[in-house]
């Protein structure tokens, strides 16, 4: 099986595309410009698809209230502080940090409609499949 993509039903699909976007460096491989607004993001390698909605034919989760360790999206940075310090400016909200025993560094924070992401530079990188 291959992976294809995640989906999140958010209240404002269009402003959560393009805060995606203009902060985390998604593109758009698909949109849908009338309701429910459906538009699938990828990563920068193509390989990492999101789907962002709102159909508000099923109830929009409250991701404020999930615990990140639940959930979360995660993204490889090189440099998390400095990426934390730019998403904050841009409306995020901070959660946490770890550091872990292999020397992995993470950052949780959550997306302005409480959706948690995680920065991540990991000591040893996953490795291309």
């Amino acid at each position: 099986m291959k992976f294809e993509h995640f989906a999140l039903n958010v209240p404002d699909a269009r402003a959560a595309v393009q805060w995606y976007m203009s902060h985390l460096g998604l593109r758009i491989a698909r949109t849908r410009s009338d309701a429910p607004y459906t538009t699938f993001l990828a990563d920068d390698s193509g390989r990492v698809i999101i789907e962002l909605y709102s159909n508000p034919a099923a109830p929009y989760p409250d991701y404020k209230a999930a615990h990140p360790l639940c959930f979360h999206v995660a993204f490889v940075a090189e440099d998390p502080n400095a990426v934390r310090l730019r998403l904050l400016a841009a409306g995020a909200t901070p959660a946490y940090e770890e550091s872990l025993p292999d020397g992995s560094f993470l950052i949780m924070l959550r997306d302005p409609w409480g959706i948690p992401l995680q920065l991540v530079r990991r000591a040893t990188p996953f490795p291309a499949l």
